[in-house]
């Protein structure tokens, strides 16, 4: 796996000013707003040309560039049609499939909704789906981080204690924490210094040195309600607290990915990483 040595700052997807030269011209702004990589979207399924995979494994290579990717958005390990959690499974172990090939870092994934079910009975569900998951990728000898994310409402399964939890039984799971979607799904906490080095502390914790040496996680202005998430927002417009996120990031030594999603992705992304930079 890749050892990262530093906190990279990502753009979810290519900057929104590429051109028609797609990726190539994607790592040239890149390198250019000095950011270190970008999230590869799988949102409609897994589609990427045994070409492309080359050339991102290339630039992963030689130019130093970090990149994760995210599984599609029609996944749900708990649906209660058995061939929709075949297919989500499926999905997942395409999506690190991909990410192999091109020299990726990590994937992540919207694991799964409750369904009306309870916590536990979701969690083993959840836990099941995994281990078929992780057993699949070990046949293929397939060494990218699996990531469950922290999801946004109370309906998805994916708190934070959860996919802890999760990542406890297995070597190649850890958490991607999208830090907005926990604001969003606690309804407006976890928004200052000292509960952003609550979680810092709990994933250490429970998980070890590892998983602050090898994080992943998400940013970005977020609209809420009392429900949840509703919307990702831009940095300014949002009361998202992301200098304090960015200190407590820091004091704790966190190296990995640090992936924007603000819908001016390579704007907020360079905001974030001068002003970390900056501390």
């Amino acid at each position: 796996m890749i050892k990262p040595d530093k906190l990279n700052f990502l753009t979810a997807g290519m900057p929104l000013q590429t051109d028609k030269r797609g990726y190539e011209n994607a790592f040239e702004i890149l390198k250019d707003m000095e950011l270190d990589g970008l999230e590869v979207e799988f949102v409609h399924g897994v589609r990427m040309s045994e070409q492309t995979r080359a050339y991102l494994k290339q630039i992963t290579q030689n130019q130093g560039f970090i990149l994760t990717s995210h599984g599609p958005f029609y996944i749900n390990l708990n649906s209660k049609e058995n061939e929709k959690v075949e297919a989500s499974v499926q999905r997942i172990i395409e999506t690190a499939q991909a990410a192999h090939d091109f020299g990726g870092y990590s994937i992540t994934y919207h694991a799964a909704f409750y369904m009306g079910g309870d916590k536990e009975t979701v969690y083993n569900q959840v836990k099941t789906q995994t281990a078929k998951i992780i057993e699949a990728l070990e046949k293929e000898n397939i060494d990218v981080w699996i990531r469950p994310e922290t999801t946004g409402k109370a309906t998805q399964w994916g708190d934070y204690e959860e996919i802890i939890q999760l990542s406890k039984e297995f070597e190649q799971v850890l958490p991607c924490v999208d830090f907005s979607h926990v604001h969003a799904r606690t309804a407006g906490e976890y928004n200052t210094y000292d509960e952003f080095c609550l979680i810092l502390e709990r994933i250490a914790t429970e998980l070890g040195q590892r998983a602050i040496d090898n994080f992943h996680a998400h940013l970005a202005g977020i609209e809420y309600t009392n429900k949840g998430e509703k919307r990702h927002l831009i940095l300014q417009d949002s009361d998202m607290n992301y200098k304090d996120l960015l200190k407590a990031l820091k004091s704790f030594g966190v190296k990995g990915a640090l992936v924007c999603e603000s819908p001016n992705i390579e704007t907020d992304t360079k905001i974030l990483r001068d002003y970390y930079y900056s501390i």
